[in-house]
């Protein structure tokens, strides 16, 4: 069946004019939030340069890269260092050491800011609040650099103050950087120490949006300050939790590749060697960079799987999600 004529150019006219009315909304947004707009655009820049950009070297990953040929120039090999590294007898080695620390700093890391932020909110005294605050957040500053050090010294055998305390006690110095079984101990509690202020702005500001005729409808019915933190305060901070949370599963085999590299020794690497500092020796220090960005890109995949089947269930259990 032909169209008219005049149905066309009425679809045309039609058409014409949705795309006017669209390109008059987005000016009409546009000038209405400029200002948010070019607030946002270094943090888009940010993420298209050293973000998006640099997904471009995964191909590194399917070829025999050479320094002095180039990417394009290189043999193409497929799959073959991703299988290398499947069949690396360090595999499992790696994998477990990596997803216990990371399991490890979720479980207490993700812990420690709900449990400080609950604290700061019982507080009565604005000065003891402020102090707490200011005290905790001010390791998040200081670079992994030398909180590693600092953690080094305190738990030196000879003269860190750990060691001096143990001292007092009648027990014998214990030179804890050579022990395998402490060391996730040592990491977790110094990222702990390092974060857990910062991360409790989140929940700080959460605690702010609570209703507090909430708390006056509960005192009135003769709640404890236990029954007001379980029914009121806790219920209104879920949805951030679960953000939060969903946010960190995805970084379970993402550790911080700095702090582990500067705490961690030879005799250590039985617990302390993962993915990150074998990806660093083997790409860094052996030259072998396609193997390293095979590695690499592997643990990204297990990341976003971890992250998406974490978002999953908590749209299944509950109504709060990132997508």
């Amino acid at each position: 069946m032909r169209t008219s004529p005049s149905a066309a150019t009425t679809q045309t006219s039609v058409s014409q004019t949705n795309l006017r009315s669209k390109r008059s909304t987005y000016l009409k947004q546009w000038k209405r939030g400029k200002y948010l707009f070019l607030l946002f655009l270094p943090t888009l820049l940010f993420y298209l340069l050293f973000k998006y950009v640099p997904m471009f070297g995964l191909v590194i990953s399917l070829k025999n890269y050479n320094l002095f040929k180039g990417v394009w120039a290189s043999e193409w090999v497929g799959f073959k260092y991703y299988k290398l590294f499947w069949e690396n007898p360090d595999f499992f080695k790696l994998i477990y050491n990596t997803f216990m620390l990371g399991i490890y700093r979720l479980i207490f890391g993700f812990l420690a800011p709900i449990l400080l932020a609950l604290l700061l909110n019982e507080a009565r005294h604005a000065f003891f609040k402020r102090f707490v605050q200011t005290v905790s957040y001010l390791p998040h500053f200081i670079s992994n650099v030398v909180a590693a050090s600092m953690v080094l010294m305190f738990l030196s055998p000879s003269s860190g103050i750990v060691n001096h305390l143990i001292q007092v006690f009648g027990f014998e110095p214990i030179n804890f950087m050579v022990m395998p079984g402490m060391f996730r101990s040592v990491y977790v509690i110094s990222e702990i120490w390092q974060h857990v202020g910062w991360e409790t702005i989140i929940y700080l500001a959460a605690l702010t949006s609570i209703d507090p005729q909430l708390y006056e409808a509960a005192e009135m019915d003769g709640a404890s300050r236990w029954r007001k933190i379980a029914n009121v305060t806790l219920p209104g901070i879920t949805p951030a939790i679960v953000i939060v949370f969903i946010l960190n599963v995805g970084h379970v085999l993402d550790i911080g590749f700095e702090k582990v590299f500067l705490l961690y020794n030879p005799a250590i690497y039985e617990t302390a060697d993962i993915i990150s500092t074998y990806v660093y020796r083997t790409g860094i220090g052996q030259g072998n960079y396609s193997y390293a960005t095979a590695i690499d890109f592997f643990t990204g995949i297990v990341s976003l799987v971890f992250i998406y089947s974490a978002n999953w269930i908590s749209r299944r259990v509950g109504e709060t999600s990132l997508w």
